[in-house]
């Protein structure tokens, strides 16, 4: 019931805010994220509120379920692993799904309106049509991933699904990578989840070893517990040396390179 719910949903804010542009459109979609975090706290008859709802997986992912025991394989495969590649699977397949959209006739008149709007118009084609069909679709995959995420944790609530810090998160994915690409979403969120798991421990070998050399300063500020304010450096960084994204700079170094090679 995710699903349908979720398409109805961005059908009618879809048509409701594709009246604006550009920042407003984006500040009229963060106004309603965090209007329905506020709907989904207070409902708690149906959500749990602030607390959200925990739920029981089938017997098959279980991680007590032991599908294959260690003496076989030297490794257990139990029902932890097995929703691990369930959640892959299922990503993968949305990722395929997302590239063949991008790639297909309506990807190339979304790209379209993207470049030029009212050429688009000119040309025929109904924008706010596609634009809502665009954000229906960008829902499901929004929903989809929700599931997953709640798959994943057994546990679905607010903090979790539509708190501010996960929008943030999504942004600098996106920015990172490269906005426009899906393949820049892919690297951008490999480079955001390595540096929220190992960011922390680097930073206390950087600290240990600055601390050896007797260094002034630096152990404390490369102290592990202010790896967000590195975070937030690296962050700053990419945006000023990659304003494009991993992706997008990539593209223009290929691009200058042949450029060069036809002259």
């Amino acid at each position: 019931a995710a699903l349908p719910l979720a398409a109805l949903l961005a059908l009618a804010i879809g048509l409701f805010s594709l009246r604006v542009a550009a920042i407003f459109f984006a500040m009229i979609t963060l106004a309603v994220a965090s209007a329905f975090q506020v709907l989904a706290s207070q409902l708690s008859w149906l959500t749990g509120g602030e607390d959200g709802r925990s739920f029981q997986l089938p017997e098959l992912l279980r991680p007590g379920t032991v599908l294959i025991s260690k003496n076989l394989l030297g490794f257990e495969i139990n029902g932890r692993i097995l929703t691990f590649y369930l959640v892959l699977a299922v990503s993968a397949l949305m990722i395929l799904a997302l590239l063949r959209v991008v790639n297909s006739p309506f990807g190339r008149v979304l790209q379209a309106i993207r470049e030029n709007r009212f050429r688009a118009e000119a040309l025929g084609f109904r924008t706010v049509f596609h634009l809502t069909y665009a954000n229906c679709l960008a829902a499901l995959v929004a929903a989809s991933a929700g599931i997953l995420n709640a798959l994943w944790l057994r546990y679905a609530g607010p903090d979790t699904s539509l708190s501010f810090s996960i929008m943030l998160d999504i942004l600098l994915m996106v920015v990172i990578g490269g906005m426009g690409t899906i393949y820049g979403a892919i690297i951008g969120a490999t480079i955001f989840i390595l540096a929220q798991n190992y960011l922390q421990s680097l930073m206390g070998v950087a600290s240990k070893a600055a601390s050896e050399a007797g260094l002034p300063l630096l152990p404390g500020l490369l102290h592990p517990d202010r790896w967000l304010l590195w975070l937030g450096l690296l962050f700053i960084a990419s945006v000023y040396f990659f304003p494009t994204g991993v992706v997008g700079r990539l593209r223009n170094a290929g691009r200058d390179k042949s450029a060069g090679a036809s002259h």
